[in-house]
């Protein structure tokens, strides 16, 4: 079972990497590509292989515990970075590759004007890391950015993605690499962009208390600033934003549920029997409340949990989003 699970890894990889090559995400021998076989082992391309014309054995098999692999193998130059991800991380498969059109965009800008809402629910905010080498040098660099997005930019090299498989991960750098088309194309008409959503999800309000995170003061406070948030109570009343949708911390099993009638929550219960409950442990949480983590976006690759069909939800999505923004307004320690 085990001989015919890598060599069906295997054959994913070989088609994977040619998907790369044909969608022009890799060029040459650039890029490389790993996945957890099992517990203690990964499959990962080889030094110099052409990910558009991989063979079998292109790919090799190393186990996450051999510290001396990485010079015994010939494996890619950046087999410290996948090793140091899979040893951070449950998800499954790796892809660095080095697409042109995202590399031009981030060696000018710092991040990425997302122009669709495709762009907002699935990509979020892209940390870019630093890169000042052909290979990384600095992969624990890679693998806190990595902690707020499944998707990394690494500035002037390429950038990083991490998933359960290969055909998700292959989605977010498309996705990536479409918003960077459309933010070009989009400046080629305007070169200040600036939608409405944007001007009002800039408008903030400022507190100097600091209550303890996810004590019902924190959480009050955010209450009662989308109670007072006139975009939110116009976009609830035209969507009938009328839903309880609790939020829980997985650590303590700590819960609160917002009841909204027509955008305004009306009632702030500390329990978590709602339709839609999303949860986390403390340090997704820490980043939500940071303004770093986009929650729509930490569902979508995995960070959070959500109980009930985020297809519901997303009818109310303009609303939600200024919610989520309105997070980072009240301050916690």
């Amino acid at each position: 079972m085990s001989i015919d699970r890598e060599k069906e890894l295997k054959e994913e990889m070989i088609n994977i990497g040619k998907r790369l090559y044909l969608m022009r995400l890799v060029v040459g021998k650039a890029g490389n590509l790993s996945a957890r076989l099992d517990e203690a082992n990964i499959l990962v391309t080889a030094t110099g292989a052409q990910l558009g014309d991989l063979k079998a054995e292109d790919i090799i098999k190393v186990n996450l515990a051999d510290e001396l692999a990485g010079k015994n193998k010939p494996v890619t130059s950046e087999f410290p970075l996948h090793r140091l991800i899979h040893k951070n991380f449950t998800d499954r498969v790796v892809i660095h590759c080095h697409p042109a059109l995202l590399n031009g965009y981030f060696a000018v800008y710092s991040d990425i004007k997302a122009l669709t809402f495709e762009s907002k629910l699935y990509l979020g905010n892209i940390p870019v890391v630093a890169q000042d080498t052909p290979a990384v040098t600095k992969p624990e660099l890679v693998i806190e950015a990595l902690k707020l997005n499944n998707l990394a930019v690494l500035k002037n090299h390429g950038v990083v993605c991490i998933a359960d498989n290969f055909k998700d991960a292959l989605n977010l750098i498309e996705t990536l690499e479409e918003a960077v088309k459309v933010a070009g194309i989009a400046r080629l008409f305007k070169k200040d962009i600036l939608d409405e959503l944007d001007k009002e999800l800039k408008e903030s309000l400022d507190s100097e208390k600091a209550y303890p995170m996810f004590s019902k003061e924190h959480i009050q406070a955010i209450v009662d600033l989308v109670n007072k948030d006139e975009f939110i109570a116009r976009k609830g009343a035209e969507l009938d934003l009328t839903v309880r949708l609790a939020i829980k911390l997985d650590d303590d099993k700590k819960a609160y549920k917002f009841n909204f009638e027509k955008g305004k929550i009306v009632r702030l219960d500390a329990d978590a029997d709602a339709p839609f409950i999303i949860s986390a442990p403390r340090q997704i949480w820490e980043q939500v409340f940071l303004g770093k983590l986009d929650s729509f976006v930490a569902v979508t690759q995995g960070k959070m949990k959500l109980e009930g069909q985020l297809g519901q939800l997303s009818k109310w999505y303009v609303p939600f989003t200024r919610l989520f923004e309105l997070f980072k307004q009240v301050k916690f320690k």
